[in-house]
């Protein structure tokens, strides 16, 4: 017989998992009590949303299935390569990549620059994953306002994000096994009565080429999403258990970026030229009825609940900094939702190719702030301290080897991806931002002599802790 917790002790436990977040601190050694199986099952929801499958399906029918196929295997790689070292600081340090800013080449204000604008880049993402599960549903019941269903899909991620990271494993673990078997049945419907003629993977459209401009134009494509996923990983793995840190930072850092762009961007290119449609959140509702409404529903709510979890902490970070405003990380889970509805039913699709550019270069350009910062700073120049700081009495507000950097290389890297500096920048933008960014901090780190890295040395660090 299972014995059940008296009510005082339900609610103490109710408490302790909202406190579990850590948005505005570190997670304590003592706080590292994840296995990496269970981050990486939280992860996963990011990783099998319809957003990457379209990205794939997208390419393919516009330049082919091998530039698709090449260019999901280079954003593997960039992503793979990224997340690896961003899981790697966060697991070591115990802080995300908001409060790593703080210490990591931006001073305490500075990194708000940073945090507000990764939470409007989530906030975005809510709405694009909500606005493809209301127009698959109304696909199938089109009696229903398309208004109406962003609305409701906008306000039931908000219950389902209430608790934190705990309740986001126990969703994920219990809608994957129904996502596999949809995803399997919707495969085995099309194989069976497949009427494509000809080799998938050697499609092109009339007049493609393999390789040249049309690799570029789909590699720009991924460069508008390769850095979210990279720095997205970082709220998680800060909560890997010591015992588990090697396998915990590649897992975590590297499978859901397998998973993302080379696995759900395969299954893309298949369904993409098989049937000559784009937009996932169409065909397998066109393949699988109600069960296709049901599975576009399922895979945005997965991602969506990881969206409205790091955009809370993100904006629990921004005005606890800025403002001192702290009304806690629940408070911002209902502010996305609202946010993201406002975005919905303002059009948001209608801009995503501008949006998804300016977060292409801004995100990866902030992880090369970043990972150059801990790695070539701090490791090898031995500038600042061998550590992460966020804490406010420690630090100084600016520090102009982020911010400079970030700043410079996001206009730079800007004018390349809208077409400014010629074809080839235009769609390696946020590759570009990425070099200037990292050029630039070990730059002005050297010519400030790491002044602006701390006001004093803290001494409650420990060595387990050290980065450097």
């Amino acid at each position: 017989m299972v014995e059940r917790l008296p009510m005082a002790d339900q609610e103490e436990l109710s408490r302790e998992e909202k406190k579990d977040d850590f948005s505005l601190e570190k997670v304590p050694i003592e706080g590292r009590t994840m296995g990496w199986m269970s981050i990486t099952n939280v992860t996963l929801g990011v990783a099998t949303a319809m957003l990457f499958i379209q990205m794939g399906s997208l390419m393919a029918i516009s330049f082919g299935a091998v530039n698709a196929l090449l260019a999901e295997i280079y954003a593997t790689i960039v992503a793979g390569v990224v997340g690896i070292g961003i899981c790697f600081y966060a697991a070591k340090s115990g802080l995300n990549v908001n409060l790593m800013a703080r210490g990591g080449g931006f001073g305490y204000f500075g990194a708000s620059i940073t945090s507000l604008i990764y939470a409007l880049n989530f906030i975005m993402y809510c709405a694009i994953e909500g606005s493809i599960m209301a127009a698959a549903v109304h696909e199938y019941i089109s009696f229903v306002p398309i208004w109406g269903l962003m609305v409701f899909f906008g306000l039931i991620v908000i219950p389902l994000n209430w608790f934190g990271i705990r309740q986001l494993d126990k969703l994920q673990k219990w809608s994957l096994p129904l996502f596999v078997l949809l995803l399997g049945s919707g495969f085995f419907i099309v194989w069976k009565n497949s009427s494509f003629e000809g080799n998938i993977w050697t499609y092109l459209p009339e007049g493609g080429e393999v390789g040249g401009a049309s690799l570029l134009a789909c590699i720009g494509i991924m460069n508008g999403l390769v850095g979210i996923m990279a720095l997205l990983v970082s709220d998680y793995a800060r909560f890997i258990k010591k015992e588990e840190f090697k396998i915990g930072v590649f897992a975590v850092g590297f499978l859901p970026q397998l998973i993302c762009f080379f696995v759900m961007g395969v299954i893309g290119i298949w369904f993409g030229v098989q049937l000559g449609e784009e937009n996932p959140g169409v065909y397998f509702v066109q393949i699988l009825g109600i069960g296709g409404a049901l599975f576009t529903i399922l895979t945005q709510l997965r991602i969506n609940i990881t969206n409205l979890y790091s955009s809370s902490l993100s904006l629990a970070n921004f005005f606890e900094n800025v403002f001192k405003f702290k009304p806690g990380r629940n408070f911002w889970v209902v502010f996305t939702a609202v946010a993201a509805i406002v975005l919905m039913l303002g059009g948001v699709l209608d801009h995503l190719g501008s949006l998804l550019t300016f977060q292409g270069v801004f995100l990866l350009a902030w992880a090369a702030v970043l990972l150059c910062d801990a790695f070539v700073v701090k490791r090898i120049l031995k500038i600042g301290p061998n550590y992460f700081e966020h804490r406010q009495e420690y630090l100084y507000a600016w520090n102009p080897v982020g911010v400079v950097s970030l700043i410079v290389s996001c206009v730079i890297g800007s004018l390349a991806a809208f077409g400014y500096m010629g074809v080839f920048l235009q769609n390696v933008a946020a590759f570009f931002a990425a070099i200037i960014a990292f050029v630039l901090t070990i730059v002005l780190a050297v010519a400030t002599k790491g002044k602006y890295y701390s006001k004093k040395a803290a001494d409650d660090i420990t060595t387990d802790e050290y980065i450097a």
